[in-house]
């Protein structure tokens, strides 16, 4: 992303999470998830229901789609360097989760539907992982499902085959029947993730 947007970008998602820091904030004594988050922020009103598109062409809801524990991330597979190393990490952290017996999806959903045919993502999600679940759509139910997540993106001007799209680039952890419960940054390794994943899921199943 360039350095503009990229901050712009930041701003503007740490600013939607910085109510749910304080909803957490608020709720912890009820937590049952505190002692996973390692300090980050978790909980509150982000991810919902949204209606795609597979790589079968077939439209699937969340309710179709979020049926284990999901690593939910948002990008695009023109995307020249993030997305691959983002979603190679992400798939790095599902092997290490089910070594240790957890069976966690990856998930994608594109924000880029112009170009992300079903076909497309097809062939992404399996070099990424034989586990992933590749998602489009229309414009409407990508913009749909992005502000339910409270993400962001945004097309850059310039040519119209071979344009960069930028984007925030956060993985959301959501769990079936508890939806969304963590997020997690760039920085944090698969080791971190699956470390904190399986504290989710544990929980998860004692609470259950």
């Amino acid at each position: 992303m360039t350095k503009t947007y990229a901050m712009l970008a930041a701003a503007t998602v740490a600013g939607l999470l910085g109510g749910t820091a304080i909803y957490i904030w608020t709720q912890q004594n009820n937590d049952a998830f505190a002692q996973c988050r390692g300090g980050q922020v978790g909980g509150g009103q982000i991810g919902g229901p949204f209606t795609l598109v597979d790589t079968k062409g077939q439209t699937v809801t969340d309710k179709e789609v979020l049926t284990k524990p999901s690593l939910v991330y948002f990008g695009y597979t023109f995307c020249p360097d993030v997305c691959p190393l983002d979603n190679a990490r992400n798939a790095e952290a599902v092997d290490i989760l089910e070594e240790r017996g957890f069976d966690v999806t990856p998930v994608f959903i594109s924000i880029d539907p112009l170009r992300d045919t079903p076909e497309v993502l097809a062939d992404f999600a399996e070099n990424m992982h034989p586990k992933m679940i590749g998602l489009t759509g229309t414009e409407e139910q990508v913009k749909a499902a992005s502000q339910a997540y409270k993400t962001y993106f945004k097309k850059q001007d310039g040519d119209e085959e071979y344009y960069l799209v930028d984007h925030s680039t956060f993985t959301y952890l959501m769990l079936p029947k508890v939806g969304f419960v963590d997020f997690f940054r760039r920085e944090d390794t698969s080791d971190q993730m699956a470390d904190r994943v399986a504290c989710f899921v544990t929980n998860a199943r004692d609470a259950g």
